[in-house]
This record gives C-alpha cells, structure tokens and sequence, in this order.
C-alpha cells in the first residue's frame, strides 16, 4: 500500500502534536534515572468521580438520610465497607468502598494517605472546563485565559534532569504536560513501541525529520529518538518477537481489566531506568448520572486492583515514588431520580507512597448540615486541589517549587509527609 502526501503529513502532525513517536532514528544517548529523584504519578479519575461515594461519611445521618444505601458505604451486612482510622471528624466513621480492598490494605499499611473535601474552588459544574483548570493548576477559568501550559511541563522546566522525563500512559499526552515537547504518550508495549504504517512509514518520518532547523522538526526528531529507545529495551526473542511482560509476583493486572494495561506499560518504562520523573494515567467512566450502584463498584474495583497491582510490581522505587489520584470535581450530596449523582464541587483525592504518612487523613472536614453545604447541595471543598499537588512536587523536601501554580498562596503543609 502506497502513502500520498497527505496522509503521511496528516499522520505525522498527530504524532508529533500528540507526542507518540516512531521508532527508527536514535539521535543520541539517554540520560538514566538517578536514585535522588521523586517520581510522580498522576492517576485521573476521569468523569468527576463521587467522591462520597468511594469515600462515605458512613455514619453521618444527614448523610445517611440524603442517599440510599446503594449509594453510601455500608457500616454492616454483606456489603459493608472498609473502616478507615483516623478520619478527619472524630463523631463520624468514614469508610471506603466495599469494592476497594487493595486500597484499603495500602491504607491500613500505612501508605495510603486520604485527603477529602478537596478540589477546585470554582464553581463550574462542566467537565471540560474543569479538566483544563486542573491540568494547567489554575483555580478559575479566567486563569485559563494566561495560563497556556501544564503544571507538570511547569514543574519539569524547573526541575528535570532526563530526556525521558515525562510520559503519559495513554493515547495522548495529558493536559499536565501541556506544551511540554519531549512528553511521550504510550498506551501499550505489548507489542513494543512502533509506528502504525510500518517499516515504510517508520522509513518516510525518519527523512521528514532528520532535516530541518524549525521546532517542529527538532521535536520530531526528539521523540522518533525517545521511542527508539523505549523500544530497544522491550525485551524480543531470537526472531524479533516481543517477550510478554512478567510483572512481579501479586501484581494480578487482569484483574484491573481495561486499566491494568496503561499501568502495565508505565510499569515497564520505569523498570527501564531511562530517566521517568513523571507520569499520568487515566481511568475513565465516573460521570454516573444514573444506574450509578453497579457502574461504580466496577470501575472502583478496577481502580482499587489496579493500583495494588501496579505498587506491588514496582517495589524497589516505592521510597521515591509518589502516586496522587484527581478527579475534576465530585457529585451532589443528594443522589437524583435516576439512581446516580450529579456535578457537584469537593471530592476525595488520595496520594499512595512509600513516604506518604498514610493509614490517616490530611485536610479538614466540612461536615454536611445545610449551613456548611456549598450552594446549600455541595461538599465544600476545604483543601484547594493545588496545596496537595504542591506537597507531593516537593515530596517531604518541605520545599516548594516556585512557580509552579501563578497566583496561589501556599497555605502550607498538610503533613502527607509528616510534619
């Protein structure tokens, strides 16, 4: 099959714009990964999660008189949740999902650490406007008017030190890593990392990068060498095949389903040593206006398996590893018509890792009397989304990065780190 000039110029735009290179063209050597470095990863809960839902004040009666109980968390019989310690209101029992029981095993280890009533302060209830904010670290839309680039490419301009820094295990690279020209996106490796086409596009993007002098080229050429080198570390047999991956033992991936694979992925590029510094991964589905009982024991199954698969495989980086979930905002305190939630403000955000000051929760809580309800029908958010961002960036260094967030008043430590 023969190319025109079209699509292969068509093809070529999107892979660059979206950062997914092609193997064929190594320009030259990759720093590797130093022990010293945080690496951070950003798990979005796409859709606006229910965070009261994952996360239940369970024995809050205006909690308890707002929802049935399918949409709550149990306190007893078969579908009884986990009981969390120390939660943030000692006269109400929070408890997590009954169908989170990795998570729930991370928390009692004490490296999983739960910071509810969080998120964005505005009040927009779309989920595309919220999703830019949180991706370029603004707290209003109008912040998206001056903010142009990602938090993390912010972050990374500050701080990184590797040519592979920064990779989204997805189809396209994330809103965080907005004008960042060396982020990668890479959804799978079970086949290693190769151009659609074939040998005779690989053959044709190489010439059209390996001249020029413009941006667009230098960041083709960066990225065909980037993926060249993700993909000479994918381990082949004597005829070329792909060795399928062996994740370590307890590291159960199918039982994540869809999610296990971009995981999978990210857990092989680290394990390559070639630099990551930091990642994003998404898990979709949690915009549940209706039928919302079985829906989310599903995809809180497939977050919770998923990321006890992923830390059990990734050991020996767990004292430098850092891992925040996010979500655009969370749902109504009062479930709707159709058996769901709808938009609502404040959410549950988590951050798992091996200094994480976990089995506890950071932040403050609100309560859910009228009175403290945002608009009268919203969890109030207590901890703006970015005071967590900014204490996972510095890790426990108890130094944060100047910058990073224009505008934003850091509040100070929530002690995810300790004090």
């Amino acid at each position: 099959m023969s190319l025109s000039r079209r699509t292969l110029l068509k093809s070529a735009a999107g892979l660059v714009s979206n950062l997914v290179p092609v193997p064929g063209l190594t320009l030259r050597a990759f720093a590797t990964s130093t022990p010293d470095r945080p690496l951070l990863i950003v798990v979005h809960l796409r859709g606006g999660a229910d965070g009261l839902n994952l996360v239940s004040p369970a024995t809050d009666p205006v909690f308890i008189a707002a929802r049935s109980t399918d949409l709550r968390v149990a306190i007893d019989g078969p579908d009884a949740g986990y009981a969390l310690a120390n939660g943030p209101d000692p006269k109400t029992e929070f408890r997590l999902h009954a169908a989170a029981g990795g998570l729930a095993e991370l928390y009692g280890d004490g490296q999983l650490a739960i910071i509810h009533a969080a998120g964005l302060t505005d009040s927009t209830r779309s989920h595309f406007v919220a999703t830019d904010m949180i991706e370029r670290g603004v707290a209003d839309a109008r912040g998206l008017t001056r903010i142009h680039d990602g938090w993390l490419t912010r972050y990374l301009a500050h701080n990184h030190t590797t040519d592979i820094a920064a990779v989204s295990a997805a189809g396209s690279v994330s809103g965080e890593l907005l004008g960042h020209a060396a982020a990668l996106a890479v959804p799978d490796l079970s086949a290693g990392l190769a151009p659609s086409g074939g040998s005779q596009a690989r053959e044709v993007l190489t010439r059209l990068y390996s001249s020029g002098n413009d941006v667009f080229a230098a960041a083709g050429r960066d990225a065909l060498g980037a993926m060249a080198t993700i993909d000479s570390h994918v381990p082949r047999d004597g005829k070329g095949a792909v060795i399928g991956y062996q994740p370590e033992p307890g590291s159960a991936y199918d039982s994540a389903a869809e999610f296990g694979r971009p995981l999978k992925a990210l857990a092989q590029i680290i394990k390559m040593d070639l630099g990551l510094e930091v990642a994003t991964v998404d898990i979709g589905g949690w915009d549940t206006h209706e039928y919302q009982p079985g829906r989310f024991k599903g995809i809180v199954q497939r977050l919770s398996n998923g990321l006890a698969a992923f830390w059990n495989d990734v050991q020996r980086y767990h004292d430098r590893m850092v891992i925040v979930t996010v979500s655009e905002f969370g749902r109504r305190l009062r479930s709707n018509r159709s058996n769901g939630t709808d938009h609502g403000r404040a959410n549950v955000m988590m951050v798992l890792g091996g200094q994480v000051q976990g089995g506890r929760f950071h932040g403050g809580w609100p309560g859910l009397t009228p009175d403290k309800l945002d608009e009268g029908v919203d969890l109030a958010v207590v901890t703006d989304y970015r005071q967590v961002l900014i204490e996972v960036l510095g890790c426990g260094t108890k130094k944060p990065v100047a910058g990073i967030f224009p505008g934003y008043a850091y509040p100070g430590e929530l002690g995810i780190f300790g004090a």
